[in-house]
């Protein structure tokens, strides 16, 4: 009768080991994401003002929270695809800025199906914080329909499915390995 071979044995349950760990991670993760999604349903509900903070670490406390900014100079424009408020596709046109502290921060202008860049030299916007993070202007401004307003829905929470994937795969392994060593065993 043949041995179990200890190297390989102990390289697969370290894989696996390691894969159900990515598991657990997986599930602490998805903890993580309910808690972050219910706090910017919560600042989205509150409609309260924040201070718009541009370092992304500090940012990310204020997603979905109303904001203003001052925009003292227009850096550049940019048109990317967006959706206005009726959840039409379009264009969402927005401004780099550089603010009277001299830092910069995008605004989200406003939304239309020109693709022509529109007419703005900065000034105060007020809207919602939205994840870059920028300013989602609300109201609009330079003559633009309003965007659809940053929903946190919008933040996929997958979690779950990857835990499952990580436990499957430690499965799959374990299960592959046990019919090597029952092929290995037989002397075929």
């Amino acid at each position: 009768m043949k041995r179990i071979p200890i190297v390989p044995t102990l390289i697969v349950l370290l894989a696996v080991a390691y894969m159900v760990h990515l598991g657990l991670w997986q599930l602490d993760r998805l903890g993580q994401k309910d808690a972050m999604l219910a706090r910017y349903q919560a600042a989205q509900s509150s409609g309260s003002e924040v201070p718009f903070l541009i370092p992304p670490m500090l940012a990310e406390m204020n997603y979905y929270h109303r904001s203003r900014l001052d925009c003292d100079i227009v850096l550049s424009m940019t048109t990317l695809s967006g959706r206005n408020a009726k959840g039409e596709a379009g264009l969402a046109h927005s401004a780099q800025c550089q603010t009277p502290e001299g830092s910069t921060a995008t605004v989200v202008l406003g939304w239309s199906r020109d693709p022509s860049t529109p007419v703005w030299k900065g000034g105060r916007v007020t809207g919602w914080i939205a994840p870059g993070p920028r300013l989602v202007a609300d109201p609009p401004v330079a003559g633009l329909d309003a965007n659809a307003r940053p929903d946190p829905r919008d933040i996929p929470n997958n979690h779950l499915a990857y835990a499952v994937q990580w436990f499957l795969f430690a499965g799959v392994a374990l299960v592959i390995y046990a019919l090597a060593l029952r092929k290995r065993m037989r002397g075929s």
